[in-house]
């Protein structure tokens, strides 16, 4: 079915049900944002591709709400006749469907596909305006998608080693079930494969970029475990593996099982358990008890074993880009390099160690004023040459055994201007800020995001994007609770835990820069220190563009910090390195 014909036909469906409207968010029913083929909902029905958003259908009028990241891309993709261009923060659906319903009217939505808390305040925002919200099932949208729409996956599932996990699944399961009980809860629903895939050790390959197996799982204060998933996928070993505590189910099962649990308290998390679970759960006379996934932290604070995994990850991934950067400096200047061949060669690159499991994001690589979309993907049919004079960010990453990486660099090709310069030398004095700090026990994201803004906002300049976002280990390369943003998060920075560091500066239609290298906290013992204290270690290595940085205004601490990062990625990347490669990294990291 062609792109234009898509709203009008879910028109026609929701007319004939007596529906005035539908909600169609980026997501599925574990609220992930790694999708498989089957669930990229929002993109069939309106071509905007960004990793996060949702649309409103009304009988006349239709909104795509997109957050600063994609304001320019969602205008390229979409058709803004069919669909109002909206700021998913500033104008969110519950503003717009208070002017554009009408009382009386019934907005549906899947029950799976929205989180109990985003049900729960857009219902009451809208309780004066005389709109109904109303679950709806099967999904209209699938209905129009018809035999079109992709199968649900059927990725393998394999087993993940205790030695890399550092833990076995059975301690695991068994520190779950003590908290369990703590809370006096009789079980807690978990619907984020993530953390399925980290308290059973276990790595599926459901969705992009991202080993995890698509299911749910009941987890018991007694120790036991039901896990829905199809038993199609498990590879051999794995069932034997988790032992006679862990129950494998049909996940056609699983809404059955919730309304087991009539009269018990259960846990869940609103903000990730889609409404249609809580729901199930209160219309059987269970007690809903809301809190915070309570294997999230466990799983955010690595073990040493993991730790050392992304050590080792970060050590071969970053050849693998040095590799690159080398290969770049020659090969930019031509005027014939495209961004999809560039981002290809930097994949060959990693492939060439023998143990990429996969890319652990689809690398944005964007040159010029593409640069200036944080989140562009280049395509086939719109990606540019990258061009002397210009600018190229390459942001990208890797899926390895050992570990997850995400690094972004920043090139000048051929002489920047001094506006880039200065914008660059800003953004870098942000990282370093980060990457130097000291904090005490207690101190979360939000306590130090501004220190990484303080010069670009000195200059009247920000970006729409967090500081930083958690990572896991041979996991999601977006974890939570762990972050560094704006917006802030309860969850305190904690030792073992794994950020990015990525500030940025954006220009529209000219260029764009982020500096960006993943991070460890580490408890730091500091003589003289009356209170235990934090900081961050490296564990990115790759040189930062030394004909971007303005030394006009770097003080002699960011100086000195800068030769001493460059001093250890020659230290730790030379053996790794030779020919031209070994040479062009001796002349990157040369002093100041």
């Amino acid at each position: 079915m062609p792109l234009a014909e898509r709203v009008p036909a879910l028109r026609a469906l929701l007319a004939q049900t007596g529906i005035d409207g539908f909600l169609i968010p980026r997501a599925d029913e574990h609220q992930g944002d790694s999708l498989a083929p089957h669930a990229e909902r929002l993109p069939w029905l309106t071509g905007f591709s960004g990793s996060a958003g949702i649309a409103v259908v009304l009988t006349e009028r239709a909104a795509l709400f997109v957050d600063g990241r994609y304001t320019e891309q969602a205008r390229n993709q979409t058709d803004v006749s069919v669909f109002e261009q909206c700021h998913l923060i500033n104008q969110p659906p519950s503003v717009w469907l208070q002017e554009a319903a009408k009382p009386g009217q019934r907005i549906a939505f899947d029950p799976w596909l929205h989180s109990l808390d985003m049900i729960e305040k857009l219902a009451e925002a809208l309780a004066d305006s005389g709109v109904t919200l109303v679950p709806v099932e099967p999904n209209p949208v699938d209905m129009v998608w018809g035999a079109a729409q992709p199968p649900v996956p059927l990725g393998p599932v394999r087993l993940h080693p205790d030695a890399r996990a550092g833990r076995s699944s059975a301690d695991k399961r068994a520190a779950l079930a003590t908290d369990l009980q703590k809370q006096k809860v009789a079980a807690t629903v978990m619907t984020t494969p993530e953390s399925i895939a980290w308290l059973l050790n276990i790595r599926g390959a459901d969705v992009p970029n991202k080993p995890v197996a698509q299911s749910f799982a009941l987890a018991r204060a007694d120790g036991t475990l039901d896990w829905f998933i199809d038993a199609r996928k498990l590879l051999p070993g794995v069932t034997a593996h988790l032992g006679n505590s862990v129950r494998v189910r049909d996940p056609l099962e699983f809404v059955e099982a919730l309304r087991g649990f009539s009269g018990q308290r259960v846990l869940l998390n609103a903000a990730a358990c889609a409404w249609g679970i809580a729901e199930t759960l209160t219309k059987t006379g269970a007690t809903v008890v809301r809190g915070t996934d309570p294997v999230a932290i466990p799983r955010a604070c690595k073990t040493e074993a993991e730790l050392q995994g992304a050590r080792d990850a970060h050590l071969r991934d970053g050849a693998a880009v040095i590799r690159f950067l080398a290969w770049v400096s020659r090969e930019a200047l031509s005027g014939n390099l495209t961004e999809i061949a560039a981002a290809d060669q930097l994949e060959a690159f990693r492939r060439e160690t023998g143990v990429l499991r996969g890319l652990s994001f689809n690398s944005i690589s964007a040159a010029g004023p593409n640069a200036a979309l944080p989140h562009y993907r280049p395509t086939p049919e719109a990606q540019r040459v990258l061009t002397p004079g210009e600018i190229y960010l390459i942001d990208s990453g890797g899926q390895y055994e050992d570990g997850t990486t995400d690094i972004t660099r920043t090139l000048a090709l051929g002489t920047p201007t001094p506006a880039m310069r200065r914008h660059f030398t800003l953004v870098l004095k942000g990282h370093i800020a980060i990457a130097t700090l000291r904090f005490p026990t207690g101190t979360t994201g939000g306590h130090i995001d501004a220190m990484a803004r303080q010069f670009l906002w000195a200059d009247g300049l920000d970006y729409d994007h967090g500081t930083g976002h958690g990572v896991g280990s041979f996991l999601s390369v977006h974890e939570g609770p762990q972050s560094i943003s704006k917006a802030g998060t309860a969850a305190a920075l904690m030792p073992g835990m794994i950020l990015s560091n990525e500030p940025g500066y954006y220009k529209p239609g000219a260029y764009g820069i982020r500096c960006e290298n993943l991070v460890i906290v580490r408890t730091l013992d500091l003589p003289g220190a009356e209170r235990e204290i934090m900081g961050f270690e490296t564990l990115t290595f790759a040189p930062w563009d030394r004909s971007l940085i303005d030394l006009d205004i770097l003080t002699p601490a960011e100086r000195a910090w800068i030769d001493a990062y460059h001093a250890e990625v020659r230290a730790k990347m030379l053996p790794q390195l030779d020919g031209a490669a070994a040479a062009w990294l001796e002349a990157a990291t040369a002093a100041l």
